[in-house]
């Protein structure tokens, strides 16, 4: 499990020099990039299946989690979360304690993280969470499932360039059930160009805070 920098209270990874999420209200951030991005909660369903590239420090698990709850959806949502370098359960529950709106939920994600992690699998309420440890790369063409939702994370394509390969991508838009959406919070050309060689629909659309601009992206039913 890596080291991590601390920028305040919010985990950086000093291998890529990039934070898990926004210095700047993290959780907001992840709402308006992943949660809006997607349609979520609007689109959830029993059944429903979000998948993200970068499990990191898991606000956006956590905050997408908590929106499933609230919203009173029967069964668990299927997350299936692809990781090279999971961190702590110690450093989850650190990262996750400025959000007071999804408290139950980070607690209940930081105690049962470590032993869900060495498992492969977290199981709580309302959630049914696969953490595929490795090279992403390797693990989702691996794969054998569809998401109706993805957040694609990783760190920023200049300081993690291997999360945002064309191959890569076109895995990602295989493995997108028809008419589900993607979401990430960066608007690079190579990014957006890779995701509509691969056959889905991408838009660039205005960003989050001091960021101009994002992408969304989706599969034609």
């Amino acid at each position: 499990m890596p080291e991590l920098d601390w920028r305040g209270e919010t985990p950086a990874s000093p291998v890529h020099d990039d934070p898990y999420f926004s210095v700047h209200d993290g959780l907001a951030e992840t709402r308006a990039v992943y949660l809006e991005g997607c349609g979520l909660p609007a689109r959830y369903r029993p059944g429903f299946v979000l998948a993200e590239l970068g499990t990191g420090a898991g606000l956006a698990l956590a905050a997408a989690w908590a929106e499933w709850r609230r919203a009173g959806t029967s069964g668990a949502l299927r997350y299936e979360g692809f990781e090279a370098a999971p961190i702590a359960g110690a450093q989850v529950a650190r990262a996750l304690a400025p959000f007071a709106d999804i408290a139950a939920e980070a607690g209940m994600l930081a105690a049962a993280w470590d032993e869900g992690v060495r498992a492969g699998r977290l199981a709580l309420p309302g959630l049914d969470a696969r953490i595929h440890i490795g090279d992403a790369r390797r693990a989702v063409p691996a794969w054998d499932g569809a998401a109706d939702a993805w957040f694609l994370d990783g760190f920023a394509p200049a300081r993690n360039p291997d999360m945002w390969e064309p191959a890569l991508l076109a895995a990602v838009a295989a493995r997108t059930a028809p008419g589900g959406r993607l979401a990430s919070y960066t608007a690079a050309g190579h990014v957006r160009r890779a995701l509509s060689a691969a056959g889905l629909e991408v838009a660039r659309v205005p960003g989050h805070g001091a960021k101009r601009h994002m992408t969304r992206a989706r599969r034609p039913a």
